[in-house]
C-alpha cells in the first residue's frame, strides 16, 4: 500500500526534527567542553598570579631585611 503525501511529510519533518535535535545536542556539549577549558585555563593563570605575588613579596620581605641588618652594622 502507498504511503500518502502527508505521512511521507509527517515522517520527513520527524527525521528533520531528529537531525536537528542531536547537532543542537551535539553543539551545547562543545560549548560546555569550550567553557570547561576555559574555566580550567583561568583557575590555573590566577593560581600562577597567587604564587607569583607570594614570590614577590617574600622576595621584597628578604631584600628589606638584608638592607636593614646592612644598615644596623
Amino acid at each position: 500500500m502507498l504511503k500518502s503525501g502527508k505521512s511521507r511529510a509527517e515522517e520527513q519533518f520527524a527525521a528533520t526534527q531528529k537531525k536537528d535535535k542531536q547537532a543542537l545536542k551535539e553543539k551545547e556539549k562543545a560549548r560546555q567542553e569550550s567553557a570547561e577549558h576555559v574555566a580550567k585555563l583561568r583557575a590555573l593563570r590566577l593560581a600562577k598570579e597567587a604564587a607569583d605575588k607570594k614570590a614577590a613579596e617574600k622576595a621584597a620581605a628578604e631584600k628589606a631585611a638584608a638592607k636593614n641588618k646592612k644598615s644596623s652594622r
